[in-house]
């Protein structure tokens, strides 16, 4: 089984200027994500793929594998992402001569999840047998009780009531916040596949603590907090 976790950070951010090299830590975020794969031991390559030099250098010392360019029109505002993992995977499959048949992507901008995360993640795919593997922690509100959304009208209702309505939250079916965090394909569903949710998809679940995305400064000085108590406990 060969396994490959590709790390795609472009550069330009808004949210937070240079986030993806800006020390978190006393490292570049990046670097927590490269680290944490490398601490698996589950990878046959771990490779970071970014439009900016400064971050594949970053990717470089922290110790990736592999360093991919990734083109302009896959690095934009604009762009969606699996275009981007597909072009890391093609690039580094064409070099090596080789085909992977795992692919796990980890966001840069989640440096919270433990090396565990990843390997549960994986394992759930392997296992199962499924397409592919999201995460995602529990959603702190329900479409069957407490998440409303506005019609055509101006009024608003539960995004997904029920006949009898639930009464208790503890009733409701279970419900996930997607964290962004891992994601695993199997190689082939991901070439072939445009969507992210498909007939085989799971869900990984992971705790709300670990969930954390950095997309404004906020987030950032959040993650730090968190990071911090996590360090000064050991």
């Amino acid at each position: 089984m060969m396994r490959i976790c590709t790390i795609l950070a472009r550069g330009g951010s808004k949210g937070v200027p240079g986030k993806n090299i800006r020390l978190l830590a006393g490292k570049p975020l990046i670097a927590h994500s490269v680290e944490q794969a490398r601490a698996c031991g589950l990878f046959d390559v771990i490779a970071v793929s970014s439009d900016d030099p400064d971050i594949l250098s970053a990717g470089e010392q922290a110790g990736a594998d592999e360093l991919v360019v990734r083109p302009a029109e896959l690095a934009s505002d604009q762009a969606a992402k699996l275009p981007a993992i597909r072009h890391c995977v093609e690039a580094l499959e064409t070099s090596r001569g080789t085909k992977f048949d795992v692919v796990v992507d980890l966001q840069p901008t989640s440096p919270l999840r433990l090396p565990e995360d990843i390997i549960g993640a994986v394992k759930l795919l392997e296992e199962r047998g499924a397409d592919n593997v999201i995460t995602g922690s529990s959603a702190k509100c329900s479409p069957y009780f407490n998440l409303v959304e506005e019609r055509a009208d101006g009024t608003v209702g539960l995004s997904k009531p029920t006949d009898p309505p639930i009464i208790r939250r503890q009733d409701a079916p279970a419900t996930f916040d997607m964290n962004g965090s891992i994601y695993v394909w199997r190689r082939d569903v991901l070439m072939e596949e445009v969507g992210l949710f498909l007939p085989k998809t799971q869900l990984f679940e992971m705790p709300e603590e670990r969930s954390a995305d950095i997309d404004t400064e906020l987030d950032f000085q959040f993650v730090e907090f968190l990071v911090t108590g996590m360090l000064s406990s050991r």
